[in-house]
């Protein structure tokens, strides 16, 4: 198919269909009627967008962990751990490393050799293998409403398998979910592959059914300033809408300078919503998620619950729909089940204590949100005048002339010629601008702050700020100063 930011036709999605349920045998359990069948007989407590809509209108910063083990029965006994144990308002089912790249017949491998070790030697849930019937099985003995998470740049019957199943949400992207996980993957197969997935979840809209949609915010997780991640995110989001998808979250991972962070969410709810009504889709519930930081951590656990707080105050301030939460293992590999229930304990309590409190509106607050808003509709109009009104097309432009640019990224589609670093109290800038199509006094702004930090630390601007900031929090501080 022709990439374009249009809305598939039921003969052309179903054609592709057929295909895709054949890649693997449990394939042949989906059937879409009877799917939609299910989705009605989910409670309203167990529907992911049902508690979004009333977590915002109440005001409230929702917390949901990530967590995913390779036996069904394994993994049922985690979440409900992490829902009564964690007191988790939303909960995950994190997919396993096989399953993101495909590979099913090692999935199912690390499956026959999980069970003989009694405990799980995969990363991950395995739902493609384990099937719908297995999926439903877990979404039943659960309680809690159930969201997929992964990295997968081709999910198509990874989507089929776990809707059918009856989850109520589904994280990634066509950008998000290659740019920072692939090598040499195509942008322009993947926006196309999570067309399909949008598309899927656009006709269970057509029968009533209203699946959540969560692009990937924090992307590469560094130092990631937010237009670059609000203009992949509200991209996303438009590529998701036009495909008939009506609730959508958007996210952005946390930087570490509490007004930045607070500045960043508000102007994501309101250019999403500036860019949705744009287009048209003025019909689609639009929500907002923080990730709790995504670099490196301290190794020290009581060190490690600071990080977890800071971003839980952060999240709470900005008035994010929901936050997603760290553990105090993350420097240390997969968490027990009792280290993500602590973190998220310790989440849940801070932002019970900050719900009735409000950050001040101040002018440094207002200026960052219009700085973030600038620099957001830099990008994102660059890449309409590329696609000529077509943002589909004008993605896969804009990452060849680095118009769009990740921090950072593995792909061989992102020039990387950007450089982010902190400024003198922490938020991050860009050291290096690359090719983005930011104006003179945005750019003159940048630098400005980057001139200034290196003043107050008696040394030149150069990469050197970058590796400091990179490995600062897990050293116990979040700018990355000489000693």
């Amino acid at each position: 198919m022709e990439l374009k930011n249009k809305k598939w036709s039921h003969d052309e999605f179903f054609a592709m269909r057929k295909e895709i349920l054949a890649q693997w045998p449990t394939g042949a359990e989906v059937d879409f009627d009877e799917a939609v069948k299910y989705h009605e007989t989910i409670p309203a407590r167990k529907h992911f967008s049902k508690q979004l809509i009333k977590a915002k209108k109440e005001g409230r910063t929702l917390t949901q962990p990530r967590a995913g083990v390779a036996l069904l029965d394994q993994h049922i006994e985690l979440l409900n751990f992490l829902r009564t144990e964690g007191e988790a308002d939303l909960l995950p089912t994190t997919i396993d490393s096989y399953t993101r790249q495909n590979q099913y017949k090692e999935a199912q491998v690390g499956i026959e050799e999980s069970k003989q070790a009694g405990r799980s030697l995969l990363n991950g849930f395995p739902a493609v293998n384990h099937g719908v019937h297995a999926v439903r099985k877990l979404a039943e003995k659960v309680d809690g409403p159930i969201q997929v998470r992964h990295g997968t740049p081709d999910a198509r019957l990874l989507t089929e398998i776990t809707l059918a199943g009856g989850f109520t949400s589904y994280e990634g992207g066509g950008i998000s979910y290659n740019i920072p996980y692939a090598k040499s993957v195509s942008l322009e197969q993947t926006i196309l592959d999570w067309q399909y997935t949008d598309r899927l979840v656009g006709l269970y809209a057509e029968h009533g059914v209203e699946i959540n949609r969560e692009p990937f915010g924090p992307l590469t997780g560094t130092l990631v300033p937010p237009s670059i991640s609000h203009a992949v995110a509200i991209i996303e989001g438009i590529l998701a809408a036009e495909q008939g998808v009506k609730n959508i979250t958007l996210g952005y991972g946390q930087c570490g300078n509490l007004v930045q962070d607070i500045a960043a969410i508000r102007s994501l709810e309101a250019l999403a919503e500036e860019y949705f009504a744009k287009f048209g889709y003025e019909g689609c519930t639009l929500t907002t998620v923080f990730h709790q930081w995504m670099g490196g951590f301290p190794q020290d656990e009581a060190k490690a619950f600071a990080v977890i707080s800071w971003g839980a105050a952060a999240a709470a301030f900005a008035k994010a729909t929901k936050v997603i939460v760290k553990t105090p293992h993350e420097a240390l590999g997969i968490p027990t089940k009792e280290a993500n229930a602590m973190g998220l304990r310790t989440t849940k309590q801070m932002i019970n204590m900050l719900a009735d409190q409000s950050f001040p509106a101040t002018q440094q607050l207002e200026d960052e949100i219009a700085m973030i808003k600038a620099e957001t509709r830099c990008i994102v109009d660059k890449v309409l005048e590329l696609g000529e009104g077509d943002i589909a097309v004008g993605t896969v432009r804009a990452f060849e002339a680095g118009v769009l640019d990740v921090p950072f990224a593995p792909s061989n589609h992102a020039i990387n010629k950007i450089l982010p670093a902190r400024d003198h109290h922490g938020a991050v800038r860009l050291f290096d601008c690359g090719n983005l199509p930011f104006t003179q006094d945005i750019i003159d702004f940048h630098r400005g702050k980057i001139d200034e930090r290196a003043k107050a630390e008696r040394r030149p601007a150069s990469f050197q700020m970058v590796i400091d900031d990179i490995y600062a929090i897990s050293k116990g501080r979040l700018v990355g100063r000489p000693r």
